[in-house]
């Protein structure tokens, strides 16, 4: 009785949906309230967007990516299996492993959702991995509660099951599809492509406002004296030229200069909106304003700590899920070492390579490993200040304890 009930609970279940489809397509990009169509590749084209996705795809993919087997000392590199030279290495014939997670990274800051083939052999063994492009993908359930992939290629459409597909869902509201950050944002995107735009015609038009040319009498062919006027001195590199009036006539601007309509703060303000989509510091896309040499180093920790380890976190998890079978999800597990990131200057590493080794937590060995230098001979020590004494042993307190005891 329990198999038919559980039959139409899954048959009830709603089927997660890729939303960016369909009729309601058109809400999430298409038009905005400035008036510019907004998509992945027309977003890509305003510098900021480009920007903020090549510094998250780059810092991620730059990462060693490492398989560990739990040990019971710790953990320590999986150099034997298989899926450790696909991850540190080489994911298939084609790509590199950094160009393999910087597509993947792309994809997620762009769509929203990142998609790899996996090739398997006969035994089940992970051969290759592929990325496939998110806006061809569409995720949905059978009758009976089972997901599955469906893939658009240029010759059809393939069918494929979550065991052959790693999927890394970015941010979303079913937990299983991610929503494109773009399409969320495409009004702050759609502004920023709005004043690029503006300053590209500002400077096509010789970097000088509209006006318009006064006439004491009556124009027989305007037409032919707008054009002749435009032919002389539109565009940057007719600017500064001396106009050459006729017949008395007058140019009157009735343009608004930029700095009047702030148009260089406007664009600094969208640059900050598309950074604070990304959580990106300004200072990482080259705006400076707000950076200092006190504080730069801080923001950089911090850039690492609340955005590059979310979305570490993200892709370790997701890999764990897809890449490892089951009887191998309690011995290994993929990471990032993120340690690099996290190092300050060289004063301050020292100092705290130097209270690690006096403290018995680090080795000779361990500091010169995490500055990328060769071991050295009984350099795996772990040693601690001899001055160090528990408290029973100190002064009066101790003398204190032996009266007691000897009474």
């Amino acid at each position: 009785m329990k198999i038919p009930v559980l039959s139409r609970l899954l048959k009830s279940r709603a089927s997660p949906k890729n939303r960016l489809y369909g009729s309601t397509y058109t809400f999430f990009f298409g038009g905005t309230a400035s008036g510019k169509t907004v998509n992945e590749r027309t977003a890509m084209q305003t510098t900021a967007v480009y920007a903020c996705v090549r510094i998250l795809a780059e810092t991620i993919a730059s990462l060693p990516l490492n398989l560990y087997k739990y040990t019971d000392m710790g953990k320590e590199k999986a150099i034997d299996h298989q899926l450790y030279y696909l991850l540190h290495d080489e994911p298939n014939p084609e790509m590199t492993s950094f160009v393999f997670r910087e597509t993947l990274m792309s994809h997620l800051l762009l769509w929203g959702n990142a998609y790899a083939q996996i090739i398997r052999d006969a035994r089940g063994q992970i051969l290759a991995l592929y990325p496939l492009l998110p806006d061809r993908m569409t995720v949905d359930r059978t009758t009976d509660g089972q997901l599955y992939y469906e893939y658009r290629k240029d010759t059809g459409y393939v069918i494929l099951r979550p065991e052959d597909i790693l999927h890394i869902p970015g941010l979303g509201f079913d937990g299983l599809v991610g929503y494109s950050p773009i399409a969320m944002a495409k009004n702050a995107i759609g502004m920023a492509i709005a004043t690029e735009e503006y300053g590209g015609k500002f400077f096509a038009n010789g970097a000088s406002p509209g006006g318009v040319l006064e006439h004491p009498g009556v124009v027989k062919d305007p037409a032919r004296i707008r054009e002749s006027w435009n032919a002389v001195y539109q565009g940057s590199g007719n600017a500064h030229r001396i106009a050459v009036l006729e017949e008395g006539m007058k140019f009157q601007s009735i343009g608004i200069p930029p700095e009047q309509a702030q148009f260089l703060e406007t664009r600094k303000f969208q640059t900050e909106e598309i950074c604070r989509i990304f959580r990106v510091p300004p200072h990482l896309v080259a705006n400076l304003d707000k950076a200092t040499f006190s504080n730069i180093e801080h923001q950089s920790i911090s850039f690492v700590v609340h955005t590059i380890r979310p979305w570490l976190v993200r892709l370790e998890q997701g890999m764990n899920k897809a890449l490892l079978r089951p009887s191998e999800k309690g011995q290994y597990f993929v990471g990032f070492v993120v340690d690099g990131l996290l190092r300050g200057d060289y004063a301050s590493r020292m100092q705290g390579y130097a209270i690690g080794i006096q403290n018995g937590f680090l080795s000779p060995n361990d500091v010169r490993t995490l500055e990328n230098m060769n071991t050295i001979e009984h350099g795996d020590i772990y040693a601690m200040n001899g001055n160090m004494l528990k408290l029973e042993d100190v002064g009066a307190y101790a003398n204190t304890k032996r009266k007691e005891v000897s009474q």
